[in-house]
Formats: structure tokens, sequence, C-alpha cells
């Protein structure tokens, strides 16, 4: 039976594609051809070359013809066979023609930072990979047969049933798997939101992703910075806009909860003006210092959209988010969506709906959350004995710090981080062009954005090094 598909394969071959044309015969056109290829690169050193009788069937040639096609090129050089090793593409190097010009040189490429404290990845060396494999096969081998045809758009059934269970258990989120839809990530959610619920202006919190404010602008949504205070984002400066999106749970990049009051506030807000919430629960599972924040969304789930991913707590590799809507929105995002799902990887949900239910996902948080607590001590111990003068704010959550700078400072530690080959953010960066402080909000301080999570652990020690060395002096 082995020797019968042994066969069979043979007889198959792999493909190859050759153009026979040009004077002599066909046998004097296989060579040319060949050669050309082996030439060009596009048949590389160490190509296994078909089977005389299949690339014969594949040419409509006599079999005799390949075979001497073959011989001649080995003769050459340009070919190399060997009992049972097949026909193979010679390890040679075609000389260059008298008249060829020498390729220069590529320029070096630059090279980049030694050490990566940016915020927002996660420690891509922790990715649960045996676990997920277990989910993947799990989910695979018990899949029906119609989740290999067009996906919903919605997401799949077992997804979204879920995350019901799960947010509702770990984030307070009151919802029904129709009321959720499945997206690639916060800013897939923002694009489906454009035209059902953000339609005029947009409050948001005077500090956050630029990305996030560029997407937004694109899309011809104005934006209207709220400033913060030691509170989260003053709500009580909301006026005429229908929409406000928070980072409730940890205010980003700053640090902070949203005070239960606003929360309160917004929530009164909205229900007062028609107006929705956009809740970005980026980081909402990783609190180190007292038990984590619920959602917002709890408070009123037909005023708030909350919006979640697993782009901090698993991989941004992925691409897999979802939103809890409002149930008068869901019809409209589904119609932005489209009939069918082409954003999220069905397989892909399948494998997290397996991880989140068998419990693997809340093992991976307990033991990330664990460990980047760890790598926050380690920070704040370092800089208590090396920068004792620069204050960690923002530390209670989340997996970055912001390390408050005397003033004027800011640019002059970026630059000083690039010398050290480190890569990280000035608090700037995050700031909202139209924001304006005061004496009784946020000033606009000097200060570093630093993500502890990104380094593997083997470099967290010498990224923490190359951080102090760059702080400016008391």
């Amino acid at each position: 039976m082995a020797d019968s598909w042994v066969n069979s394969a043979e007889r198959i071959g792999a493909d190859l594609h050759l153009e026979l044309s040009g004077p002599g015969g066909r046998r004097a056109a296989l060579i040319r051809a060949l050669r050309e290829a082996v030439r060009s690169g596009r048949l590389a050193p160490g190509t296994r070359l078909p089977p005389y009788r299949s690339l014969a069937a594949d040419l409509g040639v006599a079999r005799n013809t390949v075979a001497d096609a073959y011989a001649e090129l080995v003769a050459e050089g340009w070919l190399t066979a060997r009992q049972g090793s097949g026909t193979l593409v010679a390890e040679r190097a075609e000389p260059l023609a008298a008249n060829a010009r020498v390729p220069k040189k590529a320029p070096p490429r630059a090279r980049g930072p030694r050490h990566d404290l940016r915020q927002g990845t996660p420690d891509a060396s922790s990715f649960p990979r045996a676990a997920w494999l277990a989910s993947y096969r799990r989910a695979l081998r018990e899949a029906p047969n119609e989740a290999f045809g067009p996906g919903d758009p919605a997401g799949r059934i077992e997804l979204r049933v879920a995350l019901t269970e799960y947010l509702a258990r770990a984030r307070g989120v009151r919802t029904e798997p129709g009321r959720i839809v499945i997206c690639s990530g916060f800013a897939h959610a923002l694009r489906l939101l454009f035209p059902t619920v953000l339609r005029g202006p947009l409050a948001v919190e005077s500090y956050g992703l630029a990305f996030h404010r560029e997407l937004l602008t694109a899309a011809g949504v104005r934006t209207v910075p709220l400033p913060l205070d030691e509170d989260g984002a003053r709500v009580d400066g909301l006026g005429r806009e229908r929409a406000v999106l928070l980072t409730p749970a940890h205010q980003f990049p700053t640090g902070g909860p949203l005070h239960p009051a606003r929360r309160a506030a917004v929530i009164d807000w909205a229900r007062a003006r028609g107006g929705v919430i956009l809740e970005d629960d980026y980081d909402g599972e990783f609190r180190y210092d007292r038990k984590p924040v619920g959602a917002v969304q709890g408070l009123d789930p037909e005023r708030v959209v909350h919006i979640g991913s697993v782009s901090k707590s698993l991989s941004p590799a992925l691409r897999l988010g979802w939103m809890v809507l409002p149930e008068r929105y869901v019809d409209g995002v589904l119609e932005v969506k489209g009939e069918r799902e082409a954003w999220a990887s069905v397989l892909d949900q399948l494998t997290l709906a397996d991880f989140v239910a068998s419990g693997s996902y809340d093992r991976h948080v307990r033991r990330m959350r664990q460990r980047y607590r760890r790598r926050r001590d380690r920070l704040v111990d370092a800089l208590a004995v090396h920068a004792p003068h620069v204050e960690v704010t923002g530390i209670a959550a989340g997996l970055h710090a912001v390390l408050r700078l005397p003033p004027g400072s800011e640019q002059s530690a970026v630059k000083a981080a690039v010398w050290q080959g480190l890569a990280l953010d000035g608090l700037a960066e995050f700031r909202h062009p139209e924001f304006r402080h005061s004496e009784t909000t946020m000033p606009a301080p000097d200060g570093l954005v630093v993500g502890y999570a990104t380094p593997s652990e083997h470099a967290y020690g010498a990224a923490l090094e190359a951080l102090c060395a760059a702080l400016p002096p008391p």
C-alpha cells in the first residue's frame, strides 16, 4: 500500500511553470527554459525538479525529451542527479556576463532600539502557546460544518456566549449574545460606529492615543478634549456633544479610575441628552493593588457601548475584539459591517471561545497579572534607588507607568533614552492638540510613559538600567 502511494505521488509531481518557445525543437526549448529559470533565480539552488514522467505529462512532451534535457543540464553543471535523490538545481552561482553591472551593496539597515519600553504591547514571549493549541484542537474537532462557510458578521455564537458569561463575571457587564458584535480590535470598532453612533462632535479625554484621534478626524468626527484631574475626566465639562469616549477603568495614559461620582454623572448626562458613552476597557483586567473596577456599562446597558479586545491580555496578533451594544445600535452596526465576516478569523473566534469557556483565559490573566505586578514593582524599586526625585504615577493598574519629570526636561529625557538604545514615549505625545489646562485641572506636566510589559524577562533588568541612565538628574 505504501509503495502504491509513493508511486502515485511521483506520478503527480510538483508544479513547475515553463514556457517552451523559441527556435529548435521541444528538447532545445525545454533546456532554454530550465536554464533561464535557474539563471534568474526562479529555481533556487537545492530545488527538487519534478520526475520525468510528471513534467512530460504537464508539458505534453515525450518522457525521453525531459530525460535528455535533464541529462544535458546535469552535464553543464546546472543540475545534479543522484540515485534515490532525484534531480536538483545545483549549488552553484551563475557568473555575470561581461557587460553586467555589479549590483550596489544595499545600505546597512538602521539598528532598532536595544530595549523596548513603549506602552501598549504585552510580553510576546508569554503567549500561552500550549493552552491556545489545545483550545484550537478542541474547537476544530467540535466545530459544526457550517462554521467553515461564510462567517456571521455578528461573530460566532460560541464566542458571543462565552463572552457574555465572562464579561458579566469579570467586568460586571450586563448583556446577552445578541448584543455582542465581534470585531478585530478597538480601531475597527470605531470605524463600525462612525455612521450609526458617531454623528457630530465627540468628547474625548485630553490625554489619549493620537492614532484614535487621527482615525476620528479622518472620518470627519471632531473631537473635543475634556480636562483631567486626579479623579479622571471632568465630565461636568460635557456640552452639546452626543457621545463621549472614556477609559474609566484606568485613564490612558495618565492612570487612575474614573471617580464613582463621575461615573454616575456621565450616565445622568447620557440619559438627559440622549447621548452615548463609548467605554474603552483596554486593560480593565490588570489591577494590582485593589479589586478591579467594574465596567460603566453595568450602570446603564442602553447608554454605553462597551469595547474590549485581547490585544493586551493575549496578543495584538490575534486581531480579536468585541462591542457590547445598546439594543438600538445592533442592526445599524451589523449593516455597516456587511453580510459576511471579513475581519476576524472564524477559527480564531472558535479557539478564543474554548479558551474562555475552559478557564484557560482566566488562568492566563491571573498569571500575567502577577508577572506584570512584579515588573511594576521592579521599576518602582529601581527608580527609588537610582532616581528618587522622579515621581511614578498610574501604577495601580495597566501595563505602563508615568514618570513625572522636572519642567522642561521631557524632550531631553526622550533624546537621552534614544542614546541609551531605549524606545519609549514622552507624555506630550498623548496630549490632545486643543488641550488647555488651568489651575483647576491637571496641568500639562513633563513626563515619560514607560511600558513594562513588552521586554522579555531576561532583558528587563538591562532595560531598567538604560532607563535610569536616561533620566534627568535631580
